[in-house]
């Protein structure tokens, strides 16, 4: 049950790319991580880590980049759960 929000949090300090998280994915289901907590730790890595926030700084404002990470960690770890509900 806490396996979405921690796979979270500790993907907030690592940065991967798009395309090389997929590898790291695979492995992670193959080594028999729920689908669910992969897709929580995948969306951290990308969208919540820290070269994500700077960038976010040169075109946001400070308000909205603080909107912005709550709300992409929140949907991360429900749509973790979810899709441990359903695969």
């Amino acid at each position: 049950m806490l396996a979405k929000p921690l796979a979270e949090v500790l993907s907030i300090p690592l940065y991967i790319d798009e395309v090389d998280i997929l590898p790291v994915l695979d492995s992670l289901v193959g080594k028999g991580v729920p689908l669910g907590t992969a897709m929580a730790f995948m969306m951290g890595s990308i969208g919540l880590s820290l070269p994500e926030a700077m960038l976010l700084k040169k075109v946001m404002q400070k308000q909205l980049i603080i909107a912005f990470f709550p709300t992409i960690a929140i949907g991360a770890i429900l749509l973790g759960w979810l899709f441990n509900m359903l695969f």
